[in-house]
């Protein structure tokens, strides 16, 4: 459960609780400014991570 809370805090909240949220199709949104999108590595982390825990992530957001 450690490595999915670490992808959950691996950059400034809320950023990716809600990109996890979209990318499991839950619509909450997008993020607004000053925020802005995950960088490319962390977002790979970040699916890599809710697919280890069995979740499926939503079509065309993968």
């Amino acid at each position: 459960m450690k490595p999915l809370i670490d992808a959950l805090f691996i950059e400034v909240n809320p950023i990716p609780v809600k990109t996890a949220m979209n990318l499991l199709g839950f619509e909450v949104g997008n993020l607004r400014l000053p925020l802005a999108e995950m960088d490319p590595k962390n977002l790979e982390v970040l699916k890599q991570e809710l697919v280890n825990r069995g979740l499926n992530l939503a079509e065309g957001l993968c």
